[in-house]
């Protein structure tokens, strides 16, 4: 490629990122108010703060400088601004990787594991990582939770939706025994990845979003992999109680199977009902594109 053919480049991903940046308002991003603003989105500096890189070094590529800039960096770039899947990967294009990497889409879960998803209906089924990032479930498990399937790429956690979704809140009844376990198990797998920009940048989020979180937090609670019995409120069936299990998907991937089985003939009569509910949607399992 000649100089100018990447000069070109930069200018590009200069101007792709102020774009990105500018359309995110601060009430989207966990922000603050702070006053009337001279330019919509947000400041070079919150992005930085939020992808946990410096604030010169972000500005630099705004900027088009002749800078080479490392995965976990596009990634908790891509993170922040909230990019999609082809945004994320026009952001790599134009910064001079091959491609993101497929950890939190579709391509992340092997075939033969959506298949199973699928044929575990209608017992509730969701595929998670070691970060706890949802990466594809059944219709099942969206009629039990709601809502997964639109929301953003970078909400579909069960930290953030566990920590600040009402509806989350309200349906676990042992709120406070499910929030200490799940970010005690969180924390155990951060050890393995603490320097990562993606976890560090989620703890930051967390921390801001939800005062129980950064409570629960600092007590430095560590638990290790459980199988228990959730008691689960839906809105329109009532209380559901699921033997919740995890199985993992190939060694080293830190893809887990979780699944969500009926204790009780009441509960596998209310599944059914939400499996039915589903029916007339798109007969595949959900997950991103």
């Amino acid at each position: 490629m000649t100089t100018s053919e990447l000069r070109g480049k930069r200018e590009e991903l200069a101007s792709f990122l102020r774009s990105r940046r500018e359309r995110i308002s601060p009430e989207q991003a966990g922000l603050p108010l702070t006053g009337r603003r001279r330019t919509p989105g947000l400041r070079r500096e919150e992005v930085a703060h939020l992808a946990g890189m410096g604030v010169t070094w972000y500005t630099w590529l705004e900027q088009g400088r002749d800078i080479n800039v490392s995965e976990p960096v596009l990634a908790a770039i891509a993170r922040t601004l909230r990019l999609d899947p082809y945004e994320r990967a026009h952001l790599y294009t134009l910064a001079g990787h091959p491609g993101p990497p497929p950890a939190r889409g579709h391509a992340a879960v092997p075939d033969a594991v959506l298949v199973m998803v699928h044929h575990l209906e209608p017992i509730p089924v969701v595929v998670i990582d070691a970060r706890f990032d949802l990466l594809a479930w059944n219709r099942t498990y969206e009629q039990l939770v709601g809502g997964v399937d639109h929301l953003p790429f970078e909400d579909r956690n069960w930290l953030l939706l566990v920590f600040t979704s009402p509806r989350w809140r309200n349906a676990i009844l042992d709120w406070e025994d499910a929030a200490a376990r799940l970010v005690g198990r969180f924390r155990a797998g951060m050890a393995a990845h603490a320097g990562e920009p993606g976890w560090k940048s989620l703890v930051t989020r967390l921390r801001r979003e939800s005062p129980d979180f950064e409570r629960v937090w600092d007590r430095h609670g560590v638990r290790g992999p459980e199988n228990f019995t959730k008691h689960y409120l839906h809105p329109e069936v009532g209380l559901l109680k699921l033997d919740y299990t995890q199985l993992s998907v190939g060694e080293g991937s830190g893809l887990k199977l979780a699944t969500h089985t009926p204790v009780d003939d009441d509960t596998w009569a209310k599944v059914r009902l939400l499996q039915e509910k589903a029916e007339g949607r798109a007969d595949r399992v959900t997950a991103p594109e």
